[in-house]
């Protein structure tokens, strides 16, 4: 186990030092010199002392509130319950002043919300003579004013527009793309029973694979909606296959014979197949493909070969970070889990990170942590994977838990219950 592991201890203070003896007395040019010195080292002391941290602001909330920073702007969006409206509520960084507020369908529940090109989208279930459907509502970010609305989940495209896809389960899916300002539908596909897969980059969803139960497999560009390849990917006996991306592959996952075979996503030309491999899902580790087995397995494949690299039973999902992998550890205790860091060619172990709750800042940006203080608060910390440490960056005595971290704020609940205060993040 790395020596990377953070343990806080108990916070306490040193004994006094023992004082120093008396200088001797100064003549008048002595003095004079040590006084200009002395007006120095003050002034260094004083340029060196931190500011004092900003006093949290502390959100007006409801229980079962969700919140979330957006740039200069914090978003609640509450429930409708038996005595108010649900409503989404605006409020400026970093004093918390109230900018807008918007009301919520009450015969809806609202679960999440979108930042796009202006726009604050709001997506839940509404609540029809006909059951529950899908709906997402845009609203303008500067002012809260309404939209537009559509039904159906969204996701962000690569050029800014949005995909919505509505059904699911046990109903027939529908897709199509609309523009975020105003809602115009620029294509859309007729209801389908096919599975439906999105290849999501980061920084949006470029391609979507639809996976009939009796025919073949479609991948469209999802800006366009033009088809860029269909193949009967099938085994031999017809049976059914399910189907998983990652970067530029396809994954064929017959969980009846149990065997995976991988394809170019674009052109669906067959790459690799394994068989003796029961596939639960896919993850992109980065330089190899992971996967985690029928037997709560993860194992790193070659992605140009299909061979296996590595194999362990000890961790759960990977994320590649950095160059490095980072993996959590599989445990049936409660609480934070517990991170190690791999090299991920080989599956060794380079560091312990400990137990934190992670969040990533952006695409690619700080990787910050949480966890609660055995004295009371919560620890916020900087992930470096690299180096395989986590570096503390300040003890939050208010907040309870339950955080969020981006554009540099976290948000964590605090007391009492149900409410939630912001700190702004050091640099």
């Amino acid at each position: 186990m790395s020596d990377s592991v953070i343990d806080l201890g108990e916070l306490r203070h040193g004994t006094d030092p023992e004082p120093l003896p008396r200088p001797p007395r100064a003549d008048g040019r002595q003095l004079r010199c040590a006084l200009v010195l002395l007006l120095a080292l003050v002034t260094l002391a004083a340029s060196a002392v931190p500011p004092p941290r900003r006093a949290p602001v502390t959100l007006p909330t409801q229980p079962g509130a969700d919140v979330m920073v957006d740039g200069d702007l914090v978003l609640v969006m509450e429930p409708t319950s038996p005595t108010r409206q649900g409503r989404l509520a605006a409020y400026r960084l970093p004093g918390g002043e109230p900018v807008w507020q918007a009301p919520l369908s009450a015969e809806a529940r609202y679960w999440g919300m979108t930042p796009l090109g202006g726009m604050m989208l709001v997506t839940g279930y509404e609540i029809g003579p006909e059951g529950r459907e899908t709906r997402t509502v845009a609203l303008d970010r500067a002012t809260g004013a309404y939209r537009w609305q559509q039904p159906g989940s969204v996701f962000e495209l690569t050029d800014g527009n949005l995909l919505l896809r509505t059904g699911g389960e046990t109903q027939p899916s529908g897709l199509r793309v609309v523009d975020p300002c105003c809602g115009t539908v620029r294509w859309q596909l007729p209801a389908t029973t096919a599975e439906i897969n999105v290849r999501d980059t980061g920084h949006g969803v470029d391609r979507v694979v639809l996976n009939q139960v009796d025919g073949p497999v479609e991948v469209r560009d999802a800006v366009t909606g033009a088809v860029l390849a269909r193949a009967d990917l099938r085994p031999p006996d017809g049976g059914p296959i399910r189907v998983d991306l990652t970067k530029d592959l396809l994954l064929a996952i017959d969980r009846g014979s149990g065997t995976v075979a991988a394809y170019g996503l674009d052109q669906l030309d067959q790459r690799w197949s394994r068989a003796g491999v029961n596939v639960d899902f896919a993850l992109d580790c980065g330089p190899v493909l992971c996967v985690r087995t029928g037997n709560n397995e993860l194992q790193a494949i070659d992605t140009a070969t299909g061979a296996l690299r590595w194999r362990n039973s000890r961790w759960g999902w990977a994320w590649p970070y950095d160059g490095r992998l980072l993996v959590n550890v599989l445990s049936s205790e409660d609480g934070p889990e517990h991170f190690v860091v791999l090299d991920p060619l080989t599956g060794r172990e380079l560091a312990d990170l400990g137990r934190w709750d992670l969040y990533q800042l952006s695409v690619g940006g700080r990787l910050v942590g949480t966890r609660r203080h055995p004295d009371g608060g919560v620890v916020v910390g900087e992930v470096d994977v690299r180096a395989g440490k986590v570096q503390v960056l300040d003890v939050l005595p208010q907040a309870i838990g339950e955080c969020q971290a981006m554009t540099g704020h976290l948000v964590c609940g605090a007391a009492p219950a149900g409410s939630y205060r912001i700190w702004q993040l050091p640099d």
